[in-house]
């Protein structure tokens, strides 16, 4: 069974897969002074909780954006498979042609995701992930990564409101009852989700004025159904897009190491 495992900013999310099928999945609190052997512990509690065991996985793949937790997991991995895990980043084979200036800024999860939706749609796609970061991502036809746009997160708007504006309180992030709020509270709520929603929109419509080919858009991110609600230009929601990004990369990469063993 494979540990996919990918590594945000805010948060850790795992899943297991059985082939191409996603058995069960989990996510964590990023903590980067968090120890090895602690993220060991609780991945191990995680499989027990669904009735698997540590020795059921034998393969493992991680992306990451946090560069401290690298070496955490990588000691993980070693612990659980007494091998190096795959990390997804310069020289693995991908599958997917990087036309960014300098391929080494993209970061993991934008290019494992860009990979799962080409699978996906197989025509021009824009990726939308509402992650600590709101970004785009744009794929070519062909399956090239092009690149994209980065954007403050919901949860950063949120928390810079609170901590810059005196008077203005921590707020649920939900759909108010109407645009214009009539209270402090849906006022804020209106801004956060329907000011999100209309720069996506109006960040897909650019791309896609600039691209000239019809592109298909998929939302992934914690946020992302909550969004996809009021969107006009989102297409589908995959909560599960990056760790079956990960799938398909681990799949490249081990089969690309069958076929060498096997001429060799």
């Amino acid at each position: 069974m494979l540990l996919a495992v990918d590594i945000g900013n805010t948060n850790i999310v795992l899943g297991v897969f059985e082939g191409d099928r996603l058995c069960d999945h989990w996510r964590l609190e990023t903590r980067s002074e968090r120890p090895s052997d602690e993220y060991l512990i609780l991945i191990e509690a995680l499989l027990k909780g669904t009735g698997l065991a540590a020795s059921d996985i034998d393969a493992m793949i991680i992306s990451t954006v946090v560069p401290p937790l690298q070496d955490t997991l990588c000691e993980v991995g070693l612990s659980l498979l007494n091998c190096p895990p795959l990390f997804v980043g310069p020289g693995i084979r991908t599958g997917m042609p990087i036309l960014f200036e300098n391929p080494r800024e993209v970061g993991a999860d934008r290019i494992v995701n860009a990979v799962a939706a080409f699978e996906r749609c197989r025509q021009g796609v824009i990726v939308v992930d509402l992650g600590t970061a709101t970004t785009l991502d744009v794929v070519s036809p062909k399956g090239e990564y092009i690149g994209g746009t980065i954007c403050p997160g919901i949860g950063i708007s949120m928390d810079a409101l609170f901590r810059h504006a005196a008077k203005l309180p921590r707020v649920d992030l939900k759909r108010p009852d109407s645009v214009v709020g009539r209270n402090t509270i849906s006022s804020m709520q209106s801004g956060l989700l329907f000011g999100h929603v209309s720069l996506i929109d109006g960040l897909v419509g650019k791309i896609r004025s600039e691209l000239g080919y019809p592109t298909r858009v998929i939302a992934t991110g914690g946020l992302a159904s909550l969004i996809a609600k009021e969107s006009t230009t989102i297409d589908h929601v995959d909560p599960f897009l990056t760790l079956e990004g990960l799938r398909l990369i681990h799949g490249r990469n081990t089969h690309k190491a069958s076929i060498s063993e096997s001429v060799a």
